[in-house]
């Protein structure tokens, strides 16, 4: 098969053509799955559709995720418009790479099959002829690489010109001198409208295979990059699954235990036993290695009505890196602070966010009188290991602020990180206490976005040591 499997051309094309589709729909589709799929086909081929699912199901969804989303998109690839006279989009294809392809479409109105016109073709209306034609058309003027809903009209037009519109238009200007060529003429326009009709769905068709994958990136990175506080509720599902995807991907990274190399300090045991076979002479050096510890992680989340998106996705984000923290302790407040972090270890993420909130959410902050309440129930447990993260926007409501209380901490902990939602020109203005907060915290930024939290949290991952 050519591109998969040599001496097999011809399932390559449409199999090409679906496995990009598939990977546009979010299915993984490796080299050697991809050389499978091409091998299954040659011996089922493409007239029995369910058996060609099947088969192709069997290979290509591992998951049932992945089977709904194969589903999705084996429908949608091998279905046929109003023209089709088969089943699957491979029939043709297959066709047409035993006959080397048949003719080159014109722009002079030829490029019909076996050289026949589009105007005989529509005359004649052979509907398989006219998709074949169509799915050429299709292929020469490159509709795989259509990505936005603005390009419809655009391709719509040169698959158009490819089968030779153009040419038939001028012939049908032609035939208005004559009675019966007006006939013939009044009988292909209505003809030329269907198929500028098929054409049109075509193309909205090949959008929605081919542009997938590449709207669904652009909707991401779109999402990543928007104000928490400013996310819509029908996007919200969304988040959550990028979240969890973000999480993944830093935990697979810094879940193993690591180890740094102490330049200049040998270890001189293990060199002298990795060189015994050369009676002890130190070819080979071995130097001392120092494990990187996970890092312990106190989360202080401001759940107030201003802050409170943000603090749901933050303890999102954290608690599904639980692989790569060796412990995490979460507390909310508001006016008061509680310990949260049986909550949201015995409950899912989601429902414990919604409890938390119920809880103690939504209320007026007051920033000293809560960090007086850590202070005095829960700083024993910050030992020098400690990163401490405090989200929020360092509003207290002109109460007193305790920056003795965030002083004794910065003295017991590794480090404070202050997450803070509002932008840097809004710090100090009003009611803020962000300036006076500074001094004691390690790190003050600017933290609104998913993209902002995935950098915080791969910084404190990567600083662990």
């Amino acid at each position: 098969m050519s591109g998969f499997i040599a001496g097999a051309p011809s399932s390559s094309e449409p199999l090409r053509r679906f496995f990009q589709v598939a990977r546009g729909a979010g299915l993984r589709v490796s080299a050697a799955e991809g050389i499978d799929a091409a091998r299954a086909v040659d011996v089922v081929g493409f007239a029995d559709r369910v058996l060609l699912k099947d088969t192709l199901g069997l290979i290509l969804a591992k998951t049932p995720e992945e089977k709904d989303l194969y589903d999705e998109a084996f429908e949608l690839y091998f279905k046929r418009d109003a023209f089709s006279g088969g089943d699957t989009a491979g029939d043709e294809d297959e066709q047409r790479a035993d006959t080397g392809n048949g003719p080159q479409a014109g722009g002079d109105g030829m490029g019909g099959s076996g050289g026949q016109s589009l105007g005989s073709l529509l005359e004649g209306d052979d509907r398989a002829a006219l998709a074949a034609e169509m799915e050429k058309a299709a292929r020469e003027a490159g509709v795989e690489n259509i990505r936005y809903f603005t390009q419809k009209n655009l391709y719509a037009r040169r698959i158009l010109d490819r089968m030779g519109l153009r040419g038939l238009e001028r012939d049908m200007e032609a035939m208005h001198g004559t009675p019966e060529g007006l006939s013939r003429a009044q009988v292909l326009e209505g003809r030329v409208e269907q198929l500028r009709d098929a054409v049109r769905d075509f193309v909205e068709r090949a959008l929605l295979l081919y542009a997938k994958g590449e709207t669904e990136k652009f909707r991401e990175e779109l999402l990543k990059s928007t104000r928490l506080s400013n996310i819509e509720r029908r996007d919200l599902d969304r988040m959550r699954i990028l979240v969890r995807q973000m999480a993944k991907k830093l935990a697979a990274r810094y879940a193993k235990t690591r180890r740094r190399r102490l330049r200049g300090q040998l270890d001189t045991r293990r060199t002298l036993r990795r060189n015994m076979g050369w009676g002890g002479i130190p070819f080979i050096t071995v130097w001392k290695q120092k494990r990187i510890e996970k890092p312990r992680v106190i989360v202080l989340c401001d759940v107030s009505g201003s802050v409170a998106a943000m603090s749901g996705f933050l303890l999102m984000f954290l608690y599904a890196l639980n692989e790569a923290l060796s412990d995490i302790r979460s507390y909310a407040f508001a006016g008061s602070l509680i310990e949260v972090s049986e909550i949201l270890e015995k409950e899912p993420v989601e429902q414990a966010i919604a409890k938390i909130m119920q809880t103690i959410g939504y209320g007026s902050s007051n920033y000293g009188n809560s960090f007086a309440d850590f202070e005095d129930g829960w700083m024993q447990f910050v030992n020098n290991k400690t990163t401490v993260i405090i989200l929020g926007d360092g509003r207290g409501n002109r109460t007193d602020p305790r920056t003795d209380v965030i002083g004794r901490l910065s003295q017991r902990c590794k480090r404070i990180i202050w997450l803070n939602p509002e932008y840097r020109s809004a710090w100090g203005t009003g009611d803020s206490d962000m300036y006076r907060y500074a001094p004691f915290c390690n790190l003050v930024t600017v933290c609104n976005t998913l993209r902002h939290l995935e950098r915080v949290i791969t910084d404190i991952l990567e600083d662990a040591a």
